[in-house]
């Protein structure tokens, strides 16, 4: 049976946004391919979030009484938006997702109670991208210190925007290794 010949990665390498998605997504596969289950709990709570936001905005539009005699609802709806489910949404964003394109659970078997948070940065105008794997849980026990490591991405890119998945594969398995090393203390 022959292999089904993978067609390469490729990005526009003068779209700044297309290029750190296309290297978000190749890592949160490289992540997952090495054990890690994605934990997708903060992502279904935005999406309740976001839910409870669209009802909201429904019953205001489609309350059965004309505009005069539904003030006070109109205004009830109004405030619930963005101060209250809005304001949650961004706190959300602000104290737990920041930079991270993926959480995840521990691998099973694991003696590792707690999963990795996965974030990256690329700074507009920047060719230098930053990639930190953290604990997703750093009050617990079995955390570890973060690791990063920052590398421009002309290094994981042909002149045609090409991904060269092996280099990047390479250095993503390394921070990976690098965050399970047990750190020895003197």
């Amino acid at each position: 049976m022959q292999e089904k010949k993978q067609k390469p990665k490729k990005t526009n390498v003068l779209d700044h946004s297309s290029i750190k998605h296309l290297l978000d997504e190749s890592i949160t596969e490289i992540v997952k391919s090495k054990g890690y289950t994605e934990d997708v709990r903060l992502s279904n709570i935005r999406l309740l979030l976001g839910t409870v936001i669209i009802v909201i905005a429904l019953f205001a539009q489609f309350y059965n009484k004309k505009f005069p005699e539904n003030r006070n609802f109109l205004i009830g709806c109004i405030a619930l938006y963005p101060s209250l489910f809005y304001g949650i949404l961004q706190f959300i964003t602000y104290t737990k997702e920041k930079n991270a394109i993926l959480f995840t659970y521990p691998p099973e078997g694991s003696f590792n109670s707690t999963g990795l948070v996965v974030s990256s940065k690329l700074p507009r105008f920047s060719d230098m991208y930053t990639l930190t794997i953290a604990s997703a849980d750093p009050q617990s026990i079995s955390a570890k210190p973060p690791v990063e490591l920052t590398k421009t991405v002309t290094k994981w890119f042909t002149k045609d925007g090409v991904l060269v998945e092996g280099l990047l594969w390479k250095d993503v398995e390394g921070l990976i290794n690098d965050y399970a090393k047990e750190k020895k203390s003197k």
